[in-house]
């Protein structure tokens, strides 16, 4: 175990696990030899994937779990009953410091609420949210909350921005990123009564505010960083998912059944297609970070291929290697010392409800 970063996952997270999970981890491994895995999950259905794939000892640890969290269970009795899962001891892993960072494509209610009960949130963060990259034209893109928190108050809304800030800071290398606040309109009028508090503290905050996205701007990059409720976030990421997959449909098809010259076309361009195709796959942009929690949690999709659950470790391995936390926590400090941040929150929000003659 010296000098590897340790990662716990749940092997029974997601709708073909845990077969799915433990290939997963083979082939990272076959890249990287300097991860070591605490896997919690059911020995009987475990042991035999991990045969089968041959881990080596010196890279993993099995930890027998009692129960599974399933994706029908609420999240207040998953926490309440499931202390013994596979999710939970993944979860408590990181929060006893034997893990730098988890990794589940389990329920994400289950996932959240546990979370935050093990390893609490970083200081004056009210509620974490899931932050994910979102592929855009020119460059990548922050959008958070995409799951996590289904309705939402201007003030998450506000703490959300400045985490996107920082996530946007620490992991995408961008100096000065901006904010949009995902809308039905541009027009500062639009938008629901939580749209327009959140507007108004945004705007004068000072914050690098470029005013409200629509759903089509995203992925045009008008905002480096693109706050909304967690409602809206995963529809918006299921619907993007849903559409690659029917562009990566049609293309196949079109390659397939455009005839002789077709064919010929596809085979000159073949290189060029599977670069493009694999940008604007939903397996290769897996794995989302539930940013405010005092430790590192990936979240991925349920129904994610092998590909998909590797492209998850490697986001945790990248996270937990660069101790992403410590870095969001100094972003977080600086933005205190300049006067922007939650201590002034208040002072904020009474200039913009005089402005938008709103209470609080």
């Amino acid at each position: 175990m010296e000098n590897k970063i340790t990662l716990s996952v749940d092997a029974m997270g997601g709708s073909d696990a845990p077969a799915s999970v433990l290939n997963a981890i083979s082939l990272f491994l076959q890249k990287n030899k300097d991860v070591y895995f605490l896997i919690f999950g059911n020995e009987e259905l475990v042991i035999p994937e991990i045969e089968k794939v041959k881990l080596p000892h010196e890279n993993y640890e099995f930890i027998a779990t009692q129960s599974v969290v399933l994706d029908t269970d609420k999240p207040v009795h998953a926490l309440k009953y499931a202390r013994d899962s596979s999710m939970r001891k993944a979860i408590d892993a990181v929060s006893s410091g034997r893990a730098k960072a988890c990794i589940s494509s389990g329920n994400t209610g289950a996932l959240m609420v546990m979370s935050t009960v093990s390893l609490g949130t970083l200081n004056g963060i009210k509620r974490p949210a899931i932050s994910g990259i979102f592929p855009g034209n020119k460059k990548p893109v922050v959008i958070l909350d995409i799951g996590a928190n289904s309705e939402c108050n201007e003030i998450m809304l506000f703490q959300f921005a400045l985490m996107g800030i920082c996530f946007a800071k620490v992991v995408l290398g961008i100096e000065d990123p901006n904010i949009g606040l995902l809308s039905t309109g541009e027009e500062e009028l639009k938008g629901r009564d939580i749209d327009k508090k959140t507007h108004a503290l945004l705007k004068e905050s000072g914050l690098n505010f470029v005013g409200y996205v629509e759903g089509h701007d995203i992925a045009q990059n008008k905002a480096d960083v693109v706050v909304m409720d967690g409602f809206s976030g995963n529809i918006i990421l299921k619907m993007a998912e849903g559409v690659a997959s029917m562009i990566l449909n049609h293309i196949k098809l079109a390659m397939k059944e455009g005839g002789f010259l077709a064919k010929i076309g596809a085979m000159l361009i073949a290189r060029n297609i599977k670069k493009k195709l694999k940008f604007i796959n939903p397996n290769s942009h897996n794995g989302a970070m539930f940013i405010g929690l005092n430790g590192i949690v990936i979240k991925s999709h349920g129904s994610a291929t092998v590909h998909g659950m590797q492209n998850a470790i490697n986001v945790a391995f990248s996270l937990a290697s660069k101790d992403v936390n410590k870095h969001i926590i100094s972003e977080l400090r600086t933005f205190e010392k300049n006067g922007i941040g939650m201590n002034i929150v208040d002072k904020i929000y009474h200039t913009s409800a005089k402005i938008l003659g709103i209470n609080k």
